[in-house]
């Protein structure tokens, strides 16, 4: 058991290595994009003993901070995976309450009026009400200046690339264009303007927490060239610390962009 003055001592040391950290992300070279994975919660909960709904309700209460924190270096835009198309098949005593906390917490991010919530998803998929507050949510904060947050509820990057090329297919029949024209002409641009992105840059970095080394489906068209970031923290555990390292650790390598 760690005595008061111990642990005073590791918050101290904690602190200088933090501002150390700070102190040596070059301006310069700051992602523009973050994506973030925020995985882990179940996990966590379970390791304390908790439901799994007391980990879902952590990790909701990391994502304000975590996007403050992105807020602070100068990030444009935050994609945060909040829900996938897969988690909607978990049984509902734990699919309703999570639904719940995302709602709330969407809520809450737009209520704080510094960032403009965009919801990237299959909404369609999603109960009416958790779409109604997704669809209130960026409507409360459409002029809004401040950072765009992407909040992605019921997203699936196969689902994305589908309904992508639904969208464009649709467009171009409405112009009277033929499937024979269209298979001519369609390339990766037509399909990039009708992803729930369009419009943004692509993420430059990746961030998945819980020590899980895959996308698992995440901003499949738009992570060709990111950079990607495996922390072991699980996502309620995620530090201010463990972001400074992943965006020293961006800094560091060369990018080459597919070359």
């Amino acid at each position: 058991m760690r005595t008061p003055g111990k642990q005073r001592l590791r918050s101290a040391v904690y602190g200088l290595y933090e501002r150390r950290v700070a102190r040596s992300l070059s301006p310069d070279r700051l992602p523009r994009h973050i994506g973030v994975i925020i995985d882990g919660n179940r996990r966590w909960a379970r390791a304390s003993g908790d439901p799994v709904s007391r980990g879902h309700e952590a990790g909701a209460s990391k994502i304000s901070e975590f996007l403050d924190w992105c807020d602070d270096v100068g990030v444009k835009v935050v994609t945060v995976w909040m829900l996938s198309t897969d988690n909607l098949t978990r049984p509902a005593e734990e699919l309703e309450p999570l639904l719940r906390i995302i709602e709330q917490t969407v809520e809450e991010l737009a209520a704080i009026g510094r960032w403009r919530i965009h919801p990237v998803g299959a909404l369609d998929l999603l109960p009416g009400n958790t779409a109604e507050v997704l669809k209130g949510a960026e409507a409360a904060t459409q002029n809004v200046s401040g950072m765009l947050v992407n909040v992605a509820v019921g997203y699936g990057g196969r689902r994305e690339l589908a309904d992508a090329v639904r969208s464009l297919l649709l467009e171009e029949a409405a112009k009277g264009i033929s499937i024979e024209e269209l298979a001519e002409r369609v390339d990766v641009e037509h399909i990039a303007e009708h992803l729930y992105t369009k419009g943004q840059p692509d993420p430059d970095l990746v961030i998945r927490t819980s020590g899980e080394q895959r996308l698992g489906g995440f901003l499949l068209w738009q992570s060709a060239l990111s950079e990607f970031y495996f922390c072991e923290a699980l996502w309620p555990d995620f530090r201010h610390v463990d972001f400074l390292r992943a965006i020293r650790n961006y800094a560091q390598r060369e990018r080459r962009f597919g070359t």
